[in-house]
Order: C-alpha cells, then sequence, then structure tokens
C-alpha cells in the first residue's frame, strides 16, 4: 500500500509533500548529469515538520523519506512516487535503509555526541539509495551544541543530502535552523479520521476504535495502542481514578507513588526487551566470547560504557514519557469536568465514566478545576527541569486534593 496509509487526515500536507518528491527526480536527473537544476521546484533540502503529539508529523517525515527513495519501475512511466512495495519504499518505512538516518532523543536531550556521526554522514553520497536522508524525529530536544552542529550542516549541505526535522511547534527550534527550511505544520486529526483508521488498518471493531479516538483526541499512536493493548487500558483506567482517592495526605501519596511505580515497570519492560538484544549484539561486533560472563577485547570498555549510559537514559526518558501520558489522560478527566461545570457544548471525551465526572463536578466548581489542572502542568514543567519524578507527582497529587 502507498506509504502516505497511515498519514491521518493531512491531504494537504500530503499533496505538497507528494509534489515535492516528484520534483526531486529533476534535480537528482540534474544532480547526477552535472547540469543546472529547474528554476522552479518544490523540492528543498530541510523541511521542519511541526505539529500537536499524535498528528504524524514523523509519519509524515518518514513518509516523505520512503518517496524519495521510491525505485518503483512505475515511476518512469509518470506514476507517484511512494508505491509502499519496492525496496527503496519498504526498507525506509522499516528503518532499514542504509541512507535514512533516524536521530531519536535517548534522554531528555539530544547530544552533540549523539549527532556527531550523524553530521559526518550528511556529507557523504547515497550509498544505494537517491538521496541521504536524516530524520531527527524530536528536533526540540536538541541541546546547544547538537543544534550548531546541526545548523552547519544545513547551512552548507550535500548537493543529495535532505534534513527532516519534527518538532511540536518552531518555537521550539532555533531561528537560525526553522529560517533554512520549509514548514509543514499539521493539525490533530478528527477522531472519525482517527477511528476510520484503526479499522482499516489494523482490524479494530468500530466501537472500539470509536472509544480509543475519542478518549485519546485524535493522538493516533495512543489510540492504536488503546485500541490494540488490553494492559495500556488498564493503566489508563487506575490513572483515571486517581482523582476519586486523593481524599487525604496519606492516600496522595500512595497515589503518588504507584504512579511513579508503574511508570518506572514500564521503562524496565522496555530494557528487558531492547537492552539485552542490544548489549549482546554490541558485544559481538567487538568480537567478544559468547555469554554474558566472556571476556571483552582490550580497549572496548569505552565503548561498553557509552552503551549503558545512553540505556540509562533510555530508561529515564520511558519513565517519563509514560508519566507524560498519565498526566495527559489526568488533564482530560479535569477538561471534562470543567466542561461539564461551565455548561459547555464540548463533547465529553471520558464519556465511558460520566458518573466519575458529574461526581467530581458536583463537589467543587470552575476555579478549583482549574487549579488542578495548573497542578497537572506545574508537575510537567518539573519533569522537564529534570525533578525527581516521585516528588513532582507527589506535589501534584497533593495539589490535586487541596485544590
Amino acid at each position: 500500500m502507498p506509504v502516505w496509509d497511515d498519514l491521518v487526515g493531512q491531504e494537504r500536507i500530503q499533496a505538497q509533500l507528494a509534489a515535492a518528491a516528484r520534483d526531486a527526480d529533476a534535480l537528482v536527473t540534474a544532480t547526477t548529469a552535472g547540469t543546472a537544476p529547474p528554476e522552479t521546484s518544490k523540492m528543498t533540502h530541510a523541511w521542519l515538520f511541526t505539529g500537536p503529539p499524535g498528528s504524524g508529523r514523523t509519519t509524515a517525515a518518514r513518509a516523505f523519506a520512503a518517496a524519495l527513495q521510491c525505485t518503483s519501475p512505475d515511476r518512469a512511466l509518470g506514476g507517484e512516487p511512494g508505491c509502499g512495495f519496492c525496496d527503496g519504499c519498504h526498507t525506509t518505512m522499516v528503518g532499514t535503509h542504509a541512507d535514512v538516518s533516524t536521530v531519536v532523543a535517548v534522554g531528555s536531550q539530544i547530544l552533540v555526541a549523539d549527532m556527531r556521526d550523524t553530521v559526518r554522514k550528511s556529507y557523504t553520497s547515497p550509498a544505494t539509495g537517491r538521496w541521504q536522508i536524516i530524520l531527527v524525529e524530536d528536533a526540540e530536544r536538541l541541546n546547544e551544541k547538537s543544534a550548531n552542529a546541526v545548523l552547519k550542516a544545513v547551512e552548507e549541505p550535500a548537493p543529495r543530502t535532505v534534513w527532516l526535522l519534527c518538532s511540536p511547534s518552531v518555537e521550539d527550534v532555533l531561528p537560525t535552523i526553522r529560517s533554512r527550511c520549509r514548514h509543514l505544520n499539521l493539525n490533530t486529526p478528527s477522531i472519525a479520521a482517527v477511528a476510520d483508521m484503526l479499522v482499516r488498518r489494523d482490524g479494530i471493531e468500530p466501537t472500539v476504535a470509536l472509544t480509543a479516538a475519542r478518549v485519546t483526541q485524535g493522538h493516533v499512536d495512543r489510540a492504536r495502542r488503546l485500541a490494540t493493548d488490553e494492559a495500556a487500558r488498564e493503566r489508563r483506567a487506575t490513572v483515571l481514578k486517581l482523582p476519586l482517592r486523593v481524599d487525604d495526605i496519606g492516600a496522595c501519596l500512595k497515589a503518588a507513588q504507584e504512579l511513579v511505580d508503574a511508570a518506572a515497570e514500564d521503562a524496565k519492560q522496555v530494557a528487558d526487551e531492547v537492552d539485552t538484544k542490544e548489549t549482546e549484539e554490541l558485544r559481538a561486533a567487538l568480537g567478544a566470547g559468547a555469554g554474558a560472563g566472556s571476556r571483552m577485547p582490550r580497549g572496548t570498555a569505552g565503548v561498553m560504557k557509552e552503551l549503558e549510559d545512553r540505556q540509562k537514559r533510555r530508561r529515564t526518558r520511558t519513565q517519563r514519557d509514560t508519566l507524560e501520558v498519565a498526566l495527559t489522560d489526568l488533564t482530560g478527566f479535569y477538561r471534562d469536568v470543567l466542561a461539564l461545570q461551565l455548561g459547555s457544548s464540548v463533547a465529553i471525551a471520558n464519556e465511558e465514566i460520566r458518573h466519575d465526572l458529574d461526581r467530581i463536578a458536583r463537589a467543587s466548581g470552575p476555579e478549583r478545576t482549574l487549579r488542578r489542572i495548573e497542578a497537572i502542568i506545574a508537575c510537567r514543567d518539573s519533569l522537564d527541569r529534570n525533578v525527581a519524578p516521585l516528588l513532582a507527582v507527589e506535589a501534584m497529587t497533593m495539589a490535586l486534593r487541596a485544590g
């Protein structure tokens, strides 16, 4: 199926990217032949994809990368780039294309050490594909040094290199970087569009798909996870019971501990699934014998330590990402409460727990609900500043009680 099929509710963006991918052919031909490129082209060397969480900005960037690498024979006959079945499309979409490098924040920041090899690669010609493509999924997490490294590469790009940067908003990216990028802003897809995608692509039962799309307010990835993962639904249900449990200080502290423990368990599961395999693969690449107790070759301790540091940063980020999901669910709960208190015509996202929403709405007023939402936002800000998760969540649960 075409590479654009996972891009939900973004027809305008898809049309722009498809047109740029078509024009990219002429640039490749001109570069290869050493002739002047076309005077007008919708293709450029750097793109900035922005949009709220769940809008599909990374999905759009990867689909565009696949379209640029598309090698379908139909293209020579005027076919659209991004067929989805050729080797170029397939390897790009699954993340194994030799000329598509993906940068994802392992911890709270993308360090310059994480970007050094990628920036160096951006100056090389494609090995097998049509373009050398660098996809940075979390451009907002570039720190000062890594952002400056990207800026230099974007300012002086190689002829066949394309940078695809993804960020929640343009303000999250250095002005000097975003001024050199073509900006595409994605909107949150409609609930109906997300539900249709879940039914069509994942075979989800329509009522389950619609519920998942509604409670996540159109967040594509979270909707898919809720629709397909029973454990995710159970964790969410537990989080939404928290506002009913914070009656006294002891209950607040207990709820905070349980929330942080659940996030830590999620991080441990990711580590169990990924870290062992990653470590064994690196040991084998460095020439170590089979088994965890085998001796490592001399001079490889630094490489192994670097991997351990990266894994530790990933565990920390996974824990905080899990907490972020919980905070989003709590915000949605109180948003529904506020809508009920104000008699708003806004649709209730958590309709399945309407009784609990009514109970909280009757027990307080809009001002108190707003203060509770502010407490959740303050918790999120504290986590962004690397405050200890338990301390930040305890402060929040106490504020939810006090109002």
